[in-house]
């Protein structure tokens, strides 16, 4: 068995499990940001109204609403507030940062456990050896919570290996993006998808992150990296600091190999209206950008502040275009703080907001106009995401959306000089 059909296995009380076959397995985690918080307290306490049985295995994050604008997002906080208190769950309040990074950074997840929640990107949380799947708040209200247990559709397995050494300024971020046009979005439907290979074998935690967050675009219901080394290692450095249930899997073939060279690729952006509209920075460049953004699931690491700190050395933000900074938790933005980062692309013309999940949906920054553009690191670019439906918006490595923040137009870390 694979990692994931363990980890089902497990949980489920059986010895084994093979794709196909439904259990009912134990959730560890229910993870909820303010918004499928709130609608998954109306459930409960409408149609469950006990009290919750074990309130440590739900974590909510408020990453949308971080510094609520209207009365109306103002009383959705301090309803989760109220419920939260009620049932004694465990509530990070706004400025903690993006739901899966405040997750992590604080030990709430580890190797092993089995992960649900109704954010789309849930499946992130494969990069620590989890099984972690996104499910609808009604699913949460009704089985997680006053039971535990959650069932599941075994699913069958596609194995992305990936080789090669990448070109010159080309980052992690650059073959996700570019992985998603060439399988093609929704390709994968149901499927579980394992990144490994040589590559991904030479990454660093956060740059694994980049591959399992993109799962859902090509229509998978779970990702993951074999854990490892680098996985222990990691675990290590959060709260609690130990490794879990460390799930490996049998190595055995998965159903399905899909092989690519990373070598192939060059700096990618993703361009409107989806995910998969992946095109080389080169046939975009001079597009203008009146917004830059470092932030979003797939974004806010040190790994992007410091790249844009590379980028914007001796450099100015163009004055056409704001570029916005959002660190994914506290500790991004102390270290970012330590290593001189923040006051770097502050004077360089950046400006900073508070941890949190920055302008996605724009229910707090970066609301477009109709005739503005935006590149950023975010995980989303469709038709109305930030504002109007007729904004643009483009996806790109964290170098890419800093020179482009320096020249005011699209651009790779090439023209503006810049490193990567």
């Amino acid at each position: 068995m694979n990692l994931v059909e363990k980890i089902l296995a497990r949980a489920s009380g059986r010895e084994s499990v093979e794709p196909g076959e439904i259990v009912v397995a134990k959730v560890d985690r229910l993870i909820m940001h303010d918004l499928s918080g709130y609608l998954t307290s109306q459930v409960y306490e409408k149609r469950v109204n006990v009290p919750i049985p074990d309130p440590a295995r739900a974590v909510m994050v408020f990453d949308h609403h971080f510094a609520p604008p209207t009365e109306q997002q103002a009383d959705v906080l301090q309803h989760n507030r109220r419920w939260a208190r009620k049932h004694g769950l465990k509530l990070y309040d706004c400025g903690n940062g993006n739901l899966h990074h405040a997750v992590v950074r604080n030990g709430h997840i580890k190797p092993g456990m089995i992960v649900v929640g109704s954010d789309s990107h849930t499946p992130v949380h494969g990069t620590l050896g989890a099984l972690a799947v996104a499910l609808g708040n009604d699913s949460h209200a009704g089985t997680v919570l006053p039971y535990g247990k959650a069932w599941f559709k075994v699913p069958e397995t596609t194995r992305v290996h990936l080789e090669g050494a990448p070109k010159p300024g080309v980052t992690p971020r650059d073959i996700a993006l570019w992985l998603v046009g060439r399988i093609g979005e929704g390709e994968l439907n149901y499927r579980a998808v394992e990144f490994g290979g040589p590559y991904v074998r030479g990454l660093s935690f956060w740059d694994r992150w980049l591959f399992p967050l993109l799962c859902v675009d090509l229509g998978a219901k779970c990702s993951f990296v074999e854990p490892d080394e680098v996985t222990e290692a990691f675990v290590r450095t959060l709260p609690g600091g130990d490794a879990g249930l460390l799930v490996h899997g049998d190595g055995e073939e998965a159903a399905q190999v899909l092989r690519f060279d990373v070598g192939e690729v060059d700096p990618t952006v993703a361009c409107p209206p989806t995910v998969g509209n992946v095109k080389p920075v080169a046939e975009v460049a001079g597009t203008p950008v009146q917004y830059a953004e470092l932030g979003g699931h797939g974004g806010g690491r040190l790994e992007d502040f410091r790249a844009a700190a590379q980028v914007l050395a001796g450099h100015k933000v163009h004055p056409d275009t704001r570029f916005h900074l959002v660190p994914s938790s506290r500790e991004v933005f102390a270290e970012a703080a330590r290593e001189g980062l923040v006051l770097a692309l502050h004077e360089a013309g950046a400006t900073w907001f508070p941890p949190s999940t920055g302008s996605n949906q724009a229910y707090n920054m970066g609301a477009m106009a109709s005739d503005e553009t935006m590149i950023s690191t975010h995980a989303r670019n469709f038709p109305g995401r930030n504002g109007s439906p007729d904004a643009s918006m483009y996806l790109a490595s964290s170098a890419t959306v800093a020179a482009s923040a320096v020249a005011g137009v699209i651009a790779s870390t090439v023209q503006t000089g810049g490193k990567s």
